[in-house]
């Protein structure tokens, strides 16, 4: 078993601009199976407004168990990540909560499970779901444990899918930044053949890219392509 502490610390270790969402996830997860005692899976399901999908697994259990509460639209890591609370199932052949979903999961050898609400962001929520093949694997302390690294994953999370954003932008940005250049260029070949203004030139651009349905910045591509083969 790994070390609470020692967990909480690799977790402060992780270098966002140097590791991806994906991977700050399953660390997430696998830091958790391995830090409470009793856990045989792990998983992180996040939330959003419209959907919600597991985003690290560390099995196929685990990821499967996920599965069916989307699937059935109930269990206990929806019921964590909608109220942000801790759901602790100690017994699956006890429980009466979602039906359809724990006869599928105690068939599939689930015991019992244990999942942490996770605040990511005001638009998305998660879960923290630890899953055991063991009846009442998660006592007082495990619980505890859990609550405390959760407080801190989520916390990672958060950053991580800041980052993650942040990194998505700058690339639209970029690429944006790449077709107004191309757009320019294809400007200046109009203005030179054309004699015509900046102005001029850029509504030709636009009725070419309406004549022939094509975005803008494929047409002005097109143009630069055709004006820089040799002659």
């Amino acid at each position: 078993m790994t070390d609470p502490q020692g967990a909480l610390a690799e977790l402060g270790r992780i270098r966002l601009s140097e590791t991806s969402l994906d991977d700050v996830l399953l660390r997430v997860a696998t830091l958790a199976r391995d830090t409470v005692e009793g856990a045989g899976e792990a998983s992180v399901t996040l939330v959003g407004v419209r959907s919600a999908g597991s985003a690290a697994t560390t099995g196929d259990l685990a990821k499967t168990l996920d599965e069916w509460q989307y699937e059935n639209q109930g269990g206990p890591c929806l019921e964590a990540a909608a109220t942000t609370a801790t759901v602790l199932v100690p017994d699956v052949a006890r429980e009466t909560r979602w039906p359809r979903y724990i006869h599928r999961a105690a068939e599939a050898g689930l015991a019992s499970a244990l999942s942490v609400g996770l605040p990511v962001q005001e638009a998305v929520t998660g879960a923290l779901n630890l899953y055991s093949r063991r009846v009442d694997a998660f006592d007082d302390h495990a619980v505890t444990v859990v609550q405390s690294f959760a407080g801190y994953a989520a916390v990672a999370l958060a950053n991580a899918q800041s980052f993650d954003s942040t990194a998505t932008l700058a690339r639209q940005m970029r690429e944006a930044m790449a077709h107004r250049a191309t757009i320019e260029q294809a400007k200046g070949i109009i203005m030179a053949e054309q004699r015509c203004s900046p102005d001029e030139a850029f509504a030709r651009l636009s009725k070419l890219s309406q004549h022939a349905n094509r975005k803008l910045r494929d047409v002005a591509a097109a143009l630069v392509e055709q004006a820089s083969r040799p002659r």
